[in-house]
């Protein structure tokens, strides 16, 4: 099983940046997809992006799309969430989790189609 270490988290004012890191430990399926989710306190876990290792092509929910970038860097078997123009409702606990691509990136971030998941990091945007 595919071990997913996520790293960057913090504390940062509205409008700010962070960079997340999810450091896999390899990627054991022929073609991979890692998914970024997270969960905000009371709520449940939503789906934030996916990068699709082999390809290089990105799916990105709505409420992100234009402000995050999912890249990878496959040589350190890393990929990266860029989060870009924070507001207090980003906060929450950021997961990265991998899966062998399967299905459309939409489809595999919309129904939690991973196979392994990270700890998670936390992610607050004070107002």
């Amino acid at each position: 099983e595919v071990q997913l270490v996520e790293s960057g988290g913090g504390l940062v004012q509205a409008g700010g940046s962070l960079r997340l890191s999810c450091a896999a430990s390899e990627f054991s399926f022929d073609d991979v997809a890692i998914g970024w989710f997270r969960r905000a306190p009371g709520k449940d876990r939503e789906g934030v992006g996916c990068i699709s290792i082999t390809e290089g092509s990105t799916y990105y929910t709505d409420s992100v799309k234009g402000r995050f970038i999912i890249s990878s860097d496959n040589g350190k078997n890393t990929v990266y969430l860029q989060m870009n123009s924070l507001q207090p409702e980003d906060t929450g606990v950021y997961y990265c989790a991998a899966g062998p691509y399967a299905a459309p990136l939409k489809v595999m971030v919309t129904e939690h189609r991973f196979e392994s998941w990270g700890q998670g990091t936390q992610v607050t945007v004070s107002s």
